[in-house]
């Protein structure tokens, strides 16, 4: 009888695990959206406090395939596609220096780290096998965030600079020896006086000398755009500035867009010290380092956005509803309303029943749209759980469990380092079907997201937690998205732009709050046809942006938006 019982359950469990592979391979199949920040495998960072962390990426384009280095991983990331991603691990690299740069050159890939010299130069021309051999061992310059830039004529460029104090450095390097050629030059420092997202503090208000650091360059229409990260990796402010010149070397002059990219609000912000490349279809992309920075200053994760030269060769990185789901595209694009699925936000502030909480971590942290706060349950258990009430019910399209590591002590890479949950629905709050199963999974998605196969029509969404690496059951934000009932909000009323005379670089909205809208995304620009900054806020009537350029003049626009969809703003106020 005990045999025919464990038969039973072996064919059971083997029956469970067969039904969660074969929908897996069917949601991965399916899939086409992302949403910020990427579902990576973070490493555990190996001092503590414990916490993960991932930061200063370099993504290249190899044989068609796309390449991710980032800071302190332990290793690579590979992907096809953009959307599912491997991890590569190497003997070869030295993967505990801070922002890795990587170039293509011919058939092979150049890699470099931050560090004193001389520092290494490492090549292969198959990155998947993790077998990288040297090719230069004794590169004498000593520098921290390094960017390798190959121009269409052969030529080789050295970017570098990491200092509040000391400016971006470019140096043209010997594409055989890879040995400098000639004596490096100052290519721009920080102008916060002018500039003022080159100030620090989460919402620029902070008077101490900005870093200027994580340069990259691209090429474009015969032009070169040296970016480079402003003004500190820990602030929400974190962004990319770019200038531009006729000359990989200069001189340069800042672009009339700046930052080029800045997603200062939304659930995770920040969008500094990047790398931009090119997708197989041509349209270029933006990778950015995102800002947690509780735990620790450098708890920081990885975002992607679609970036764009306009008709004049402007530079911007499109980052409205950033951390919203977005399509990523199989053709050409022309801008970014082609990647918008329209699934909106369903979770904000929605009432929400956990299994149980710690103080300073309630359950109301689950969804107020702010990864630096978080919901934990008392133990990391199974059966701890977390439901939520859409209030009522809605067309749900994309769910993201974004899990807080809440009292771990986990440092570096762990064979425990995965979650397992049962993601239910219901419209009664009584009778449950399951919607994703991952009660065996084994792979690491500290920021799951989870694009259904086929859109469910629910009120209630619960995830109960059957495995967590070590702590506890936590979660910074449990994000729902889809389509609620209703329309959509009215035009934003009464908005009023006030610039700030005894200081130009700051600028105060205000507008008639709207009982139909859960948020509102401000656009604005330095003319009416280029509103490309974004600026998010949720349930809010005023907000005070002191990231202007002094010496221009900017036009700004409000759109509303609710659970229904986006009203864009028509009226345009010019702020001299």
């Amino acid at each position: 009888m005990k045999k025919l019982f464990l038969c039973i359950a072996i064919l059971v469990y083997s029956s469970i695990a067969f039904c969660q592979i074969e929908v897996g391979k069917e949601m991965n199949a399916l899939q086409n959206t992302i949403c910020n920040p990427l579902n990576l495998s973070y490493r555990f960072c190996l001092d503590n406090p414990s916490r993960r962390e991932a930061a200063d990426p370099t993504m290249i384009m190899f044989e068609g395939e796309y390449f991710l280095f980032a800071s302190k991983s332990g290793g690579y990331w590979h992907s096809k596609d953009l959307i599912h991603w491997d991890f590569i691990t190497s003997t070869d690299l030295p993967f505990e220096e801070y922002a890795p740069a990587a170039v293509v050159i011919k058939d092979k890939i150049y890699f470099i780290a931050s560090g004193n010299a001389p520092r290494k130069i490492y090549k292969t021309s198959d990155p998947q096998s993790g077998k990288w051999e040297v090719a230069n061992a004794t590169f004498p310059i000593g520098m921290t965030d390094p960017d390798l830039f190959l121009d269409e004529d052969g030529r080789l460029y050295f970017y570098y600079g990491c200092s509040n104090v000391k400016p971006i450095y470019g140096v043209e390097l010997d594409p055989e020896t890879l040995n400098p050629i000639g004596k490096p030059v100052e290519c721009f420092n920080s102008n916060k006086a002018t500039f003022g997202w080159e100030r620090p503090g989460d919402y620029n208000n902070e008077n101490a000398n900005p870093w200027t650091e994580g340069s990259w360059m691209t090429k474009h229409n015969g032009k070169y755009y040296l970016q480079y990260a402003t003004p500190g990796t820990q602030f929400k402010s974190y962004c990319d500035g770019v200038y531009v010149s006729d000359k990989p070397l200069g001189p340069f002059k800042p672009a009339l867009h700046n930052p080029c990219s800045y997603k200062p609000e939304g659930f995770i912000a920040g969008a500094g010290h990047s790398s931009t490349f090119q997708d197989k279809y041509g349209n270029y992309w933006h990778i950015s380092t995102m800002t947690i920075s509780v735990k620790h200053m450098f708890e920081r994760r990885l975002g992607l956005f679609p970036m764009f030269f306009d008709k004049d060769g402007e530079l911007y990185t499109y980052t409205g509803f950033g951390d919203f789901p977005f399509i990523i595209p199989q053709k050409k694009i022309s801008g970014p309303e082609a990647l918008f699925p329209g699934w909106m936000l369903l979770s904000f502030h929605k009432p929400v029943q956990v299994s149980s909480e710690i103080k300073d971590h309630a359950k109301n942290l689950a969804n107020d749209e702010e990864v630096r706060t978080y919901w934990s349950a008392k133990t990391g258990g199974k059966g701890e759980w977390i439901n939520m009430d859409l209030q009522k019910r809605s067309m749900i399209n994309a769910i993201q469990i974004n899990f807080a590591e809440n009292d771990t002590r986990l440092l570096g890479r762990s064979d425990s380092a995965y979650y397992q949950y049962l993601l239910e629905y219901s419209n009664d709050n009584i009778t449950w079907k399951p919607l994703v199963d991952k009660r065996l999974n084994k792979t690491d998605v500290p920021h799951d997201y989870i694009q259904l196969t086929k859109p469910i029509q629910a009120r209630y969404v619960k995830v109960t937690n059957y495995h967590v690496p070590d702590g506890t059951f936590a979660v910074s934000d449990l994000r729902i998205f889809g389509k609620g009932t209703g329309g959509l909000p009215g035009e934003v009323e009464n908005f009023r732009v006030q610039r700030n005379q005894n200081d130009n670089r700051e600028v105060e909205l205000n507008w008639k709050k709207n009982p139909d809208a859960v948020g509102y995304n401000i656009r604005y620009g330095e003319a009416k046809d280029k509103l490309y900054h974004n600026y998010q806020v949720l349930d809010k009537s005023s907000v005070v942006i002191r990231s202007l350029n002094s010496n221009i003049r900017y036009c700004f626009t409000i759109d509303a938006f609710n659970e229904g969809g986006i009203h864009k703003g028509t009226k345009i106020v010019v702020a001299q």
